[in-house]
């Protein structure tokens, strides 16, 4: 047997949408596949968790023990992106402060839950054992190193660490031109 789903099993998981070419694996899993869309030329390997509102773009590889919780906010990552190892991307989470209790198994009424959209750019490097917050966006061609803590937005080619993830120096754009002798212009590209 195949580590990845068939062209035909991954239609029957039930996604809104599966790309072309898309290998993922059998021991990833998926919570609300319906509320997921794939493009194409992605790879997801194994133990990665994909849960609620979830849109991939074209030539996306997220890499294994890495879950992106989407929940009703929803996690956006653009064509081009790489998403390392052990990573933890959250659209959701809990208010800690102690006023409210915590977790999904306590009644709703007793929970303050707080959320925003994760935007994932094109050309954009999540290495490995980072962390993601809600509401925060890494732009076009940003890079975070491993090991950081994002809280805040990230701007465009730039290469950022630490925790909280800080800019440390701006990165070349040559990704630019290769996308472009491969694969041709942007605008020709698929959208997320």
């Amino acid at each position: 047997m195949n580590s990845f789903y068939t062209q035909e099993e991954l239609l029957q998981i039930g996604f809104a949408h599966v790309g072309d070419n898309v290998f993922c694996s059998r021991k990833a899993s998926f919570y609300s596949p319906e509320n997921i869309s794939i493009g194409h030329d992605v790879r997801i390997d194994d133990f990665c968790i994909l849960s609620g509102c979830v849109l991939l773009g074209n030539n996306i590889h997220i890499s294994a023990y890495t879950a992106l919780y989407g929940s009703s906010f929803g996690i956006v990552v653009d064509d081009f992106a790489t998403i390392s190892g052990r990573c933890m991307l959250y659209a959701e989470s809990d208010d800690y402060s102690g006023e409210y209790m915590t977790n999904p198994m306590v009644i709703k009424a007793a929970r303050r839950p707080y959320g925003g959209k994760i935007k994932i750019g094109r050309h954009t490097i999540v290495g490995a054992g980072c962390v993601i917050l809600p509401s925060v966006s890494l732009n076009e061609g940003a890079c975070v190193g491993a090991m950081s803590l994002v809280t805040r937005n990230l701007d465009a080619w730039t290469i950022n660490v630490g925790i909280p993830c800080c800019f440390k120096k701006n990165r070349k754009k040559n990704a630019l031109k290769i996308e472009h002798r491969f694969y041709g212009s942007h605008d020709s590209c698929n959208k997320v």
